[in-house]
Order: structure tokens, then sequence, then C-alpha cells
């Protein structure tokens, strides 16, 4: 606008219609600088151009991801741009395992992203794996109040993680950047879409632990790829590669490791620009009618849990799977 202004003076051309969107907004601006001298109108552009030019150049100086990283987070990176909020698992060195903390951590970062600004939420991880599931602290990591205590208080820990993303109320995309495992896979259910690389894979190995689905899984698996092929994963642990979990409709769409993060981010870039509100109330069409389902269905996996980690099978089977843990 300026710059018309300062070479062609106040504007005089037809406002264009009104969904001509692009020229429209040319033309308002334009127009509501009035009878502003050139001369002025030149001033003003030379400052503007000069002002965003210095800016630039600062701006260049400082990593972009230290403005954009919100504080307070040990286990995750959480960070906010283009409309994305992007909440990233980072305990590399450890696989993306999940501590106790990071479950809070998570949490935390899922309940202010649903309050933020953002249009979608993304939840992957750094480094080679997305999340390796639970860390193995979390089984031996017994209180003085006992082993009954500890799987009460996880239980209540697992269900109100859950919990979390069947409200979570706007589009929440899985960015699976490797091999996943356990409850990284089995809340994959509740996302809105899923892309992968096709490095990751897709391991729920619950009866090799004495355990048994949770995250809603023994409801969203049968639902989403049939009892067969759901029963293969939560019962015997099959492990699936990336195109076989995109076949049996797990994933929305794998990408070659070596584009994966570049076409992921183009795409989502794309999709933070739709209409956030508009996106809210389309996923709230979609998946309220099932929400208390997937709460009951929640409660009762937890409960289960909660007496399979007190049973002598699942004592044995973590403890066998910790014994060979340390002989490798």
């Amino acid at each position: 606008a300026l710059f018309s202004h300062a070479t062609e003076g106040p504007c005089n051309t037809p406002k264009p219609g009104v969904f001509d969107l692009i020229n429209k907004a040319k033309w308002d601006a334009w127009n509501a600088l009035g009878s502003l001298p050139k001369e002025t109108a030149r001033q003003n552009y030379v400052d503007l151009v000069s002002g965003l030019s210095s800016s630039s150049d600062s701006s260049s100086q400082v990593k972009p991801e230290a403005d954009r990283k919100q504080p307070g987070y040990e286990t995750l990176v959480v960070t906010s741009e283009d409309s994305i909020t992007k909440i990233m698992m980072n305990r590399p060195a450890k696989k993306n395992a999940m501590t106790t903390q990071m479950y809070n951590e998570i949490m935390l970062a899922l309940k202010a992203a649903s309050k933020d600004d953002s249009a979608i939420t993304v939840l992957t991880g750094n480094g080679d794996y997305y999340s390796s599931g639970n860390d193995l602290s979390n089984f031996t990591d017994i209180p003085p109040e006992g082993i009954e205590e500890k799987a009460k208080s996880s239980a209540i820990l697992l269900r109100d993680f859950v919990d979390c993303f069947i409200d979570f109320p706007k589009p929440l995309i899985a960015v699976v950047n490797g091999p996943a495992v356990g409850i990284s896979v089995t809340i994959l259910g509740l996302f809105d879409t899923v892309y992968a690389s096709n490095r990751a894979t897709f391991h729920t190995p619950f009866s090799h632990l004495g355990q048994s689905p949770e995250g809603c899984s023994s409801y969203t698996f049968p639902k989403i790829m049939g009892p067969a092929k759901a029963a293969e994963m939560l019962i015997f642990g099959k492990k699936l590669t990336a195109a076989e979990a995109c076949a049996q409709g797990l994933v929305t769409e794998v990408f070659p490791d070596s584009t994966f993060q570049k076409e992921v981010w183009t795409r989502l870039k794309a999709y933070s620009k739709l209409p956030p509100n508009a996106m809210r109330i389309s996923k709230q069409v979609i998946r309220n009618r099932e929400k208390e389902k997937l709460h009951a269905i929640n409660a009762e996996e937890s409960r289960v849990l909660q007496e399979r980690w007190l049973s002598d099978e699942c004592t044995n089977a973590v403890m066998n799977f910790l014994t060979r843990k340390a002989k490798l």
C-alpha cells in the first residue's frame, strides 16, 4: 500500500470484488492511507523496509528454537511456531522411554496446548526412536508403602494420561520418527492422524510381560484393523512394519526416512493455516459420540492392569525381561 501510494498517489483503482480476497486486502490497505502526501508515503515505506531488514539481520544471530521453546520441561522439548505446538519426547539416549516424570509432563503439555493459540498439536520423538514405551525404572522403583500402592498409583497415572488424549480438543497428530513400543503405540488410536517414517515399527509385547492392553487399544485397534489383526498385535505381540501398520489403518501415511521430516512438516504447516475453529468443531463432531465409551474403556483397562501388575505371572515375566536386559 505504501509503495503504491508513494508512486501513484491516493488509491485510484476500482474496489475488487468481495471474493477477490488478496486484491481486496491490498486495495483496502491502500485506500486507508487516504490523502497522505506521496513524499510522506515514500519516507514511511523506506522506514518500514529498513526496519524489516534490520530485524531480519538481528534475528538471524539467534537460534529460532531458543525463543520458541517453552520452559519447565525436563523430558520434553515443547515449541510453538506456525500455529503448531510440537511436543517432542526428549530422552534420545534412553530411546525416549517414558518415565513417570515424562507421563506427567506430557499431560501438562497437552493441557497447555489445548488452551494456547495453536491450531494443531504434534507429538514426536527426538533421535532414532519415537518411544520405546515404559522406562524400566517404572517397574523397579517401589515406594515404601509397597507394591500394592505402586500398582494403584501407576493405574491412576495411566488412566489420567490416556484421558488427556481422549479429551484433547484440537487436531492431534503423531509424527512417528522411528520404532514405537507399548503405550506409545496403543494411544495412536486416539490421534486424528498418524504419519510414520518407513523406519518405524509398532510393537505391543504385553503378553510377553504378563500384562494386558491399555490406551483404549482393546477397543480402538479391533475397530481400526479388525479383531483378528488386533489380536495378533495385542495378544501375540506381533511387531508391524510401517507399511503393515498403514495397510491395517493404524497409520495414515508412510514416508521415506530420508525425506520424512521435510515432507511431513510441509504438510503440517499447510494444515495449520486452515480455520482453527472449523477443525476443532469437525473433530468434536467425529469424536464426541465415543468419548464416554472411551473413558469407560480406559478406566476398565487401567483396573485390569493394576491387577496384572500384582500377579505372580507379571512379576516373573518382568523379572525375566530385566534379567535378559542386564545380560545384553
